[in-house]
């Protein structure tokens, strides 16, 4: 479903960001991206709905080349395409419910968009989002009034109301505390399923990524160095992405965690 054809990024400096990755990412598939600090990880994700324009290659979403779409073109993608952000990126005046509705905003026209007046069918399935994510009772509340968890929760409800083929997630645990982490990983996770959505999760944790998600992604310098299912991240594999490091302890604290993970819901 997402093809990505020697994707390559340059930067003017002359630093390679990316370095002709080919992937394939099929229907309802969830993938972590794990990799270290200027790997290229952020950098990927951007460049496939081209907040970054790539230097060469091809991102192919479905049938529809990406990298060669006009501005028009390439803004009606992007609805196919929901972003969920580390920092959130909310509009910390506005309601949550007035946050979500604006992933709406592709969608409606300029009038409606200007004046944040949207179809009933939408404003009714922000509210099935925000009750789905455990939110429903704070769609009066200010973004700025929320928790990180609940902002993030937020997020992920304004990218899903685009009604997208893909998920783009950057870090979404990377200011959470370790039990949110958990609960918003295994949020997307579901969430994901229940729509067959594909989701490309950039994330930092290595044994969070191993706890949720059937596939992984290695990138060092740009490059793809693993991919397969999480079980084959050795203590080899993960000194070959990131460097030397106790890498048995890390394994063991995953398969120790696994043991005792509860099934809990996202309060």
């Amino acid at each position: 479903m997402l093809r990505l054809d020697k994707l390559t990024k340059t930067y003017k400096t002359g630093d390679q960001a990316l370095k002709a990755v080919e992937l394939e990412i099929p229907q309802g598939q969830v993938v972590a991206l794990i990799g270290p600090s200027g790997a290229g990880k952020s950098t990927l994700i951007r460049c496939i709905n081209r907040l970054v324009e790539p230097t060469s290659g091809k991102v192919w979403l479905g049938d529809t080349e990406l990298t060669e779409l006009g501005a028009g073109a390439l803004r009606r993608e992007r609805r196919r395409m929901g972003m969920i952000f580390q920092e959130y990126a909310l509009v910390e005046r506005l309601t949550v419910m007035e946050n979500v509705l604006s992933g709406r905003l592709g969608y409606v026209g300029f009038w409606r968009s200007l004046t944040r007046r949207f179809p009933q069918k939408d404003v009714d399935e922000a509210f099935r989002l925000l009750d789905r994510v455990g939110l429903v009772h704070m769609a009066d509340k200010r973004a700025d009034e929320l928790s990180g968890g609940q902002r993030q929760r937020v997020g992920i409800c304004r990218a899903l109301i685009q009604d997208p083929a893909l998920l783009l997630v950057d870090e979404p645990t990377a200011s959470l505390d370790p039990k949110t982490s958990r609960q918003i990983m295994r949020l997307i996770c579901e969430l994901c399923a229940e729509r067959g959505l594909a989701a490309i999760i950039n994330i930092h944790d290595v044994a969070l990524a191993q706890m949720f998600v059937a596939r992984v992604i290695g990138l060092r310098a740009g490059a793809v160095e693993f991919d397969g299912p999480p079980d084959a991240l050795t203590p080899d594999v993960l000194t070959t992405i990131y460097g030397e490091e106790d890498w048995v302890a890390t394994i063991d604290k995953v398969e120790d965690e696994e043991d005792t993970l509860d099934p809990e819901a996202v309060a």
